[in-house]
């Protein structure tokens, strides 16, 4: 909307860049709040449980900043995808044990819970492509002609 009022046009793909990386700003808080929850979200045969929640909190803070970036965003974009398939195990793991990730109590949302989960990821892949990858690869082939 700023943009929009200075530059007299909209800009889809930045506003989808600075919305993503506000929501994982916002869900990395949520890794540092509620430590407990988050860890219950990780398999027990997993190590070092704490420190994966940490690790992919700072991970998201970076990712946040990194799709600010024009330098960096296409691969950190890259990377967000394969960051966002690769917790997806964590939401399903959760889910079946009915994990309430605040509390880390079994008085969670259950399978019910991906039903959501599992096509808001899907639309976070999606958005991450086509506000930062599509657009950087549009630009691209218009160079090379």
């Amino acid at each position: 909307m700023i943009y929009r009022l200075f530059r007299k046009e909209n800009n889809f793909p930045l506003a989808g860049r600075i919305a993503m990386a506000v929501m994982l700003v916002f869900t990395a808080i949520g890794h540092f709040m509620y430590m407990e929850g988050m860890q219950a979200m990780v398999p027990e045969w997993i190590p070092f449980r704490k420190e994966l929640v940490l690790l992919t909190g700072i991970m998201e803070v970076l990712f946040a900043i990194g799709l600010l970036l024009p330098k960096y965003r296409v691969r950190v974009g890259w990377a967000l995808i394969v960051f966002f398939v690769i917790v997806l195990p964590a939401n399903i793991y959760a889910a079946m044990e009915n994990v309430n990730y605040q509390t880390g109590g079994n008085d969670g949302s259950g399978l019910n819970y991906l039903w959501f989960r599992i096509p808001l990821q899907a639309l976070f892949i999606i958005w991450v492509y086509l506000s930062v990858i599509r657009k950087s690869k549009s630009i691209h082939s218009k160079a090379a002609n």
